[in-house]
């Protein structure tokens, strides 16, 4: 089930929001990158485009203008990746070990909207529909409600929509080879011989942040693939719904190369210290820091609380 963005429906404070967001990007970006010691000096990591960050503000007020609806311009393929998830070697960890009676995207409440595309990103991928939902529930924005914000951008970031995708880590996988999004980009034209991003298709494809489906099989293409690094790098994930949760949520929250190095203890304190900074501002890191003498601690206590209560709403999301 699509949860695609109709512009004509979005009311004045959506639709200012939206607005805001595009204007902060390239600036928000520039801040982000400043915090984490990764500035223009470094050298693009693999999938990643050097161009500025996400959709424009003109083709965002094009957009707009003109009432177009992503949702529907952008749709998704329909037939799954045959033989997906079955090309890894090792055994899969899915959370089958410990699999509860509900395993399909059940208990959603205000967000059953999405339930269709959850159950179906999960049996495509052979992830648990109650994972996908635990990533997600724990990076998207809320309304009072508790309903899903597929608009939201984080002020601080490039992370934009459900799965709060930096801009990139979306084109990313849209140039990584068997993932939704790189099967909707190449039926699209939005990618070249060698599977980069198109320079005239970046801002439909960031775009797609926006769109509940896509980003939904976004989140699920990037777990597995995060799951499958882990693995491939010795760390143990294991089988139960609650540890493959814990170990996806780190990759999707860190990043592969990353999520490795804090699994096996070898994050680099200032890498520490700046990851910290980047998610509770410099002024509380300071202060966790203090209070746990090292950044490397400090980082790892806030890090763990924070995914443990993603991994809390799985547990409630599955019984």
């Amino acid at each position: 089930m699509t949860a695609a963005i109709e512009p004509a429906t979005l009311d004045t404070r959506q639709r200012a929001e939206l607005i805001y967001a595009a204007a902060r990007a390239p600036l928000d970006q520039g801040l982000w990158r400043a915090a984490l010691g990764t500035g223009a000096s470094r050298s693009p990591r693999p999938g990643e485009r050097t161009a500025s960050a996400a959709m424009t503000l003109p083709s965002l007020l094009a957009t707009l203008s003109h009432g177009q609806m992503v949702g529907a311009t952008f749709a998704p393929p329909t037939p799954p990746f045959a033989g997906h998830a079955a090309h890894d070697p090792s055994p899969r960890d899915d959370g089958a070990g410990d699999r509860h009676p509900r395993n399909g995207a059940g208990g959603l409440g205000a967000n059953a909207t999405y339930a269709g595309a959850i159950d179906a990103a999960a049996k495509r991928t052979g992830l648990t529909a109650p994972l996908l939902t635990a990533i997600i529930g724990a990076e998207a924005a809320r309304d009072p409600d508790g309903r899903w914000r597929p608009l939201s951008r984080n002020p601080h970031s490039s992370a934009a929509g459900l799965g709060q995708f930096l801009t990139g880590t979306w084109l990313g996988e849209a140039q990584r080879k068997g993932t939704w999004l790189h099967e909707l980009a190449r039926v699209r034209h939005w990618l070249d011989p060698q599977d980069r991003v198109l320079p005239e298709a970046r801002a439909a494809l960031l775009a797609l942040r926006y769109d509940g489906e896509a980003s939904i099989h976004a989140v699920a293409d990037y777990a597995q693939h995060n799951l499958a690094a882990v693995r491939r790098a010795g760390i143990a994930v294991g089988h139960g719904l609650r540890d493959v949760t814990q170990i996806a949520y780190l990759g999707h929250h860190l990043g592969a190369a990353d999520a490795i190095h804090f699994l096996s203890g070898q994050i680099a304190p200032e890498r520490a210290r700046r990851l910290l900074q980047a998610q509770v501002g410099v002024a509380a890191a300071a202060r966790k820091i203090a209070t746990a003498g090292d950044s490397i601690l400090a980082h790892r206590q806030w890090l763990t609380a924070y995914v443990a209560r993603a991994v809390r709403a799985v547990e409630i999301i599955a019984r």
